[in-house]
């Protein structure tokens, strides 16, 4: 019964303005699917940076970590991918193998490596404020790499270009102006061990801690966009991403047995470690990326950048129970301004979106309303009964 009304009311709909209304109805339903899938990622992202944070205070290597954590992430997306993609995955050839390579390096290795030595010089709000970047170096180079077209004559242009130019302005404020302290916590130590046995949550060095916040804001930018391209000729995003996590796990793997030569080292010393392992490998390396390019190859790079500023407003309120931590002058008046210019981005990716389908429909309905002889427009012409006489 239901296929019937669909196919009835999908007939009537083209009788009237051909097939644009149900393609609305397709891309509704989608376009809420791809907004629900990234506020569950960037909720369950929000809390990996405090539990990270509160890992490193703990002193679990900044080199071990990311290999424990994207083992978990393999074993668990490589099933999945294997059976999932069984039939869309396209044969390995040495070309996909090297672009895996480097798609793990970028993504896996340096990502991660940046990530972890900025969270641990600075904090976990100011680590997820500077990702606030990300939506707009992710434009700039899906710009250059012709993925993203920018109109200056229209507002949308307009938009899209001030709002990356603001958003650089607040990460270099982050970047160069530390500021006093705004906001400081009254947390008692009952409140400190909320979670994790903190230790040392002292920031070590602002300087690199920012330097590696930027460095991971563009290996993430460049990671989204090289997977765009790539799901262009490899269409099974889970067999993508997992492959990427094992190169990226082999390249991290190299790079700590050859430093980390402590045995201590590679030990978890603690249930708080242990927790901080299967949360970061189970729900952000492996649902988490999963659940990005899924969306990457649904909703462009540019989409899935633009739900950052999301996770800064969780990260602010959890490190604020869970670690203590204070707000500075700078970082508050930097995140302002990268959540200004994401909005301008994303408002103008929104009305580019808005031309586009009104200048299809427009051109469709033109085409279908060339009338004949009769006055009739072809498409009517050939529902309308003995038009095939």
């Amino acid at each position: 019964m239901l296929r019937l009304f669909l196919l009835t009311s999908e007939s009537a709909s083209m009788a009237e303005l051909g097939s644009a209304p149900a393609n609305r109805m397709c891309v509704v339903p989608e376009r809420t699917k791809l907004q629900i899938a990234m506020t569950i990622f960037q909720f369950g992202y929000a809390g990996n940076h405090v539990i990270l944070r509160a890992a490193l205070n703990m002193g679990i290597s900044k080199l071990v970590f990311p290999v424990y954590r994207n083992i978990i992430a393999v074993l668990l997306l490589a099933p999945v991918a294997y059976f999932l993609e069984k039939k869309d995955r396209p044969a390995l050839n040495a070309t996909f193998l090297i672009q895996f390579f480097i798609l793990g390096f970028v993504g896996i290795a340096s990502n991660q490596s940046f990530y972890l030595l900025g969270l641990d010089n600075t904090s976990p709000t100011f680590a997820s404020a500077t990702e606030n970047a990300v939506p707009a170096v992710t434009f700039i180079l899906a710009t250059l790499l012709r993925l993203e077209q920018v109109h200056l004559r229209r507002k949308d242009g307009i938009a899209k270009v001030l709002g990356t130019l603001t958003s650089f302005v607040g990460a270099s404020v982050i970047t160069l102006y530390k500021g006093p302290s705004i906001y400081r916590p009254n947390s008692s130590p009952d409140q400190a061990k909320l979670f994790f046995s903190l230790g040392d949550a002292n920031v070590k060095n602002w300087t690199l801690g920012c330097i590696s916040c930027f460095g991971h804001c563009l290996c993430w930018s460049s990671w989204i966009v090289l997977q765009a391209i790539f799901l262009k000729k490899y269409p099974a995003p889970f067999s993508v991403y997992s492959f990427t996590c094992f190169f990226g796990t082999l390249q991290l793997l190299a790079i700590a047995a050859y430093i980390e030569r402590d045995p201590q080292t590679w030990q978890v010393h603690s249930g708080g470690e242990l927790f901080s392992i299967l949360y970061s490998g189970m729900i952000v390396s492996g649902v988490g990326f999963a659940i990005q390019i899924w969306v990457i190859q649904r909703g462009g790079p540019v989409f899935v950048s633009g739900y950052l500023p999301l996770q800064t407003m969780l990260v602010a309120i959890m490190a604020s129970i869970a670690l203590g931590e204070e707000f500075y002058l700078g970082g508050l008046i930097g995140a302002t301004l990268i959540i200004a210019g994401l909005y301008l981005v994303v408002w103008g990716k929104s009305e580019e979106s808005k031309f586009a389908t009104t200048k299809v429909a427009t051109s469709f309905m033109s085409e279908n309303n060339q009338a004949d002889g009769t006055g009739k427009s072809s498409l009517l012409q050939a529902l309308l009964p003995g038009s095939s006489e």
